[in-house]
Parts: C-alpha cells; sequence; structure tokens
C-alpha cells in the first residue's frame, strides 16, 4: 500500500508575502490564521495543532501550541497575485505563467461578436456606463469579481434551463478571445436567471459580474470547470501519474481546475461531504495520489466571515483526525494551501500569503520543511514519492522526510 494524500485548505494563509507590498499592494498585514485567532482567541484546531499549525504559522496561540514532534513548514506561491486556478496548477507541477489582466469592459465587444459569428444569441447589459453580456438568454459572461479583478471571466447559467454542455461551449468560445488567467463556466440548479441578474455587482467602477455566492449557484446541482491560459496539462503530476499507471483522484473544487484525463474526478463544496468523500478514497484505494480542495473555507474568507471560518476548520480538522488511522506505514499525507482569504483585511479578495505545509507519515517526526519557494514542490514530492518523471517546476522534499525516519 503506497499513498499520498494532499489536503488543500483553500484561502488559508499564514501571514503576507514578502513581495505582497509589490505584488498586492494592501496585503502586507494579510494574515488568515491571525485574523481567526485575533477574533476568536479561544480557537482550537487540535489534529491541525499536532501537525505542526503552529509550528509553521510561527508563533503559539492562547489554546495551540507548537508540536515538537509535528513535520511542518511554509511555501510562497510563485504564481502572481493569489489565485485558486493558478495555485492548484502550480501544486501540480506547472511553472507558472504571468496572465495578462483586462477588465471586461476592454473584450467585451470582441466577444460579442465571436460569439455573434458562432450564431449565439446575445443581448448586451448595462449598468452605470459597464456592460456585459447575456447569451442564449441564460448565461451571463463578465468580470469574475470574487477573485483578482481583471485576471478572469466568469459564464454563470442556471442548469435548470440551459444544459452545463451548452454553457461550456460559450465558455470555449470566450477562452478563444480572452487573454485573462481564466474563463470560468459553472451553474447550479434552483435557481433562475432573475437570481444571477439579481446578483450583479460592481467593483472599483471598472468591474462588473455576479456575485457567486449570491446566485446561489453552488446550493444545488453545482458543475464548473475552469478554461485555464497557458497550462499544459502534460507537465503535471495527475498526467504523469496516470501514464505511468498509477491512480488518481481528485476531489472538490481541484476537479474543476486540474486536468486529471486518465484518473478519478468528483467535484463537491460541501465540506462534510468532500472529506467524507476523501476518507471512502483511502479506505478503497491501494496505491495512489489522492488530492482534495476544501473550497467552504475559501468562500468564507470571500464572505469577509471569520466565524464561519473558524467552523469550517472545526469541522476539517474532525474529519482529518478520522483519516490518520487509516493510513498505511508508507502513505504521506499533508494539508496545505494554496493562497490566504484574509476575513479581515477589508476587501473579500484573495490575499498574498505564505501556506502552510504539514506532513504526516507514521514513523516521521521533528522535520523542519522550512520556507519553499514554490507550491510545485508538493507536485515534484509526490512525482519522487511515486518514482515517475518530475513536473515541470518544483524540487522535491522526499529526501528530507526520509532523513526524518532515520
Amino acid at each position: 500500500m503506497k499513498r499520498f494524500i494532499v489536503i488543500v485548505l483553500d484561502g488559508f494563509g499564514m501571514g503576507a508575502m514578502k513581495d505582497a507590498h509589490e505584488v498586492r499592494p494592501g496585503d502586507e498585514k494579510a494574515s488568515t490564521l491571525g485574523s481567526i485567532l485575533r477574533d476568536f482567541p479561544d480557537s482550537c484546531f487540535p489534529t491541525l495543532e499536532k501537525l505542526g499549525l503552529m509550528n509553521a504559522f510561527g508563533r503559539e496561540s492562547l489554546r495551540m501550541k507548537f508540536s515538537p514532534t509535528a513535520n511542518a513548514g511554509k511555501s510562497e506561491l510563485m504564481h502572481w497575485g493569489a489565485d485558486t486556478f493558478m495555485g492548484h496548477q502550480e501544486i501540480m507541477g506547472t511553472l507558472p505563467k504571468k496572465p495578462i489582466a483586462q477588465p471586461f469592459q476592454e473584450k467585451v465587444d470582441a466577444i460579442r461578436e465571436y460569439l455573434l459569428q458562432n450564431g449565439h444569441k446575445v443581448e448586451e447589459r448595462e449598468t452605470d456606463g459597464l456592460r456585459y453580456l447575456l447569451v442564449d438568454d441564460y448565461v451571463t459572461v463578465a468580470d469574475n469579481i470574487d477573485a483578482d479583478y481583471g485576471m478572469a471571466y466568469n459564464c454563470t447559467a442556471p442548469l435548470d434551463y440551459i444544459s452545463f454542455e451548452k454553457e461550456l461551449e460559450i465558455g470555449h468560445l470566450v477562452r478563444d478571445i480572452a487573454t485573462v488567467n481564466r474563463v470560468i463556466p459553472f451553474g447550479g440548479t434552483g435557481t433562475t436567471i432573475q437570481d444571477i441578474l439579481n446578483a450583479e455587482e460592481i467593483r472599483e467602477g471598472k468591474y462588473i459580474g455576479i456575485n457567486a455566492v449570491r446566485s446561489g449557484s453552488y446550493n444545488h446541482g453545482y458543475q464548473c470547470r475552469h478554461l485555464g491560459y497557458g497550462v499544459d496539462k502534460n507537465v503535471q503530476a495527475p498526467t504523469i501519474l496516470t501514464n505511468a499507471g498509477i491512480p488518481v483522484t481528485l476531489l472538490g473544487k481541484v476537479a474543476d481546475i486540474v486536468a486529471n484525463d486518465g484518473g478519478k474526478s468528483i467535484s463537491c463544496v460541501p465540506t462534510d461531504e468532500v472529506l467524507d468523500l476523501t476518507a471512502k478514497e483511502i479506505r478503497s484505494m491501494e496505491t495512489g495520489f489522492i488530492c482534495t480542495n476544501v473550497q467552504e473555507t475559501d468562500l468564507a474568507g470571500h464572505s469577509q466571515d471569520s466565524d464561519w471560518y473558524r467552523r469550517l476548520l472545526e469541522l476539517a480538522d474532525r474529519k482529518i483526525a478520522g483519516m490518520l488511522p487509516m493510513l498505511a506505514e508508507d502513505d504521506i499525507f499533508l494539508v496545505m494551501a494554496d493562497h490566504g482569504n484574509d476575513p479581515d483585511i477589508g476587501h473579500n479578495k484573495h490575499t498574498r500569503e505564505n501556506v502552510p505545509l504539514l506532513v504526516y507519515k507514521k514513523g516521521l517526526s521533528g522535520v523542519n520543511l522550512g520556507l519553499r519557494s514554490t507550491l510545485s514542490d508538493v507536485g515534484a514530492t509526490v512525482c519522487d514519492y511515486f518514482g515517475v518523471r518530475a513536473p515541470q517546476n518544483g524540487t522535491s522534499f522526499l529526501n528530507l522526510l526520509k532523513k526524518g525516519e532515520e
């Protein structure tokens, strides 16, 4: 039995990166964990504490202390900004390229004309001089206002009225023209186009889009696909592993945003459900790689709700506690994040923060992983662990872990 399990607590940062003042002005004081502990000083996540949460954080709290047996460190983000999509591409071993940021206003005319040329009905909607598109009566195309502004466009649809496949076709056409990091077609059931239009919001006077949480798209029947810019799946861990005959399972939002053509991908948002699916996969998988994204922590950050964030961490902590006894001698279990999302920073965007790297393996104790320069070190370690070729980017820390067992 030989398994490598990665749990990504989406948006769970541990303090601003040293370049935040240049890359993300305003994020210099960001600390997702720091804000939660300041708002709720008696917070306690005993499993994460045992795994080295405070070791990675660099200081103790009222109820959580350093763990002398933990194997812990932190990682910087190599990708520009602080982005879930690029964060996960980086985790899987992609060398990030800087995308071209453009408000939707700069592309709306070209995208409208291209959609019309391809036989779609296109209605232009305008509020305060800002325009976005309603395609085939049910698909809005606009700025993504829930991440770095100008870095992604969303296609949002009520899936009771139009199929996800048809929405995806529209998304691919938008991707043909757009040069931003991501085009994201998504939607859910149980909502109407009016619910989506009612969730329209304007940010900074030049970005207009649909607030994803307010639209109700996450509530039922959620489907999503992230169409990336400059990402090659063939140099990433999942493709390398499956080509070598090693099973790969992606769970939660990572299933929506990372290519896994030869493996199993299951989309899921609720924290209890996605972690229960992870436990089920651990029980059934003899050998292979599992990566799970816990998305609701990121949603709590976007909602600027530190209490919800704290309760989600408590839930995740309990679920992770139940997984550790399932692990065999050779299994490696890693908890990390993809960026920060400080609920108290004063805006609802991601924050450019270092993220934790908390490793558990039976018999492994006291390994200091230090500060890694890229999330790709995880993908490189996964490939090294299974003895396959390295991904495009990253340096394996498997030798550090082996030394900790000596």
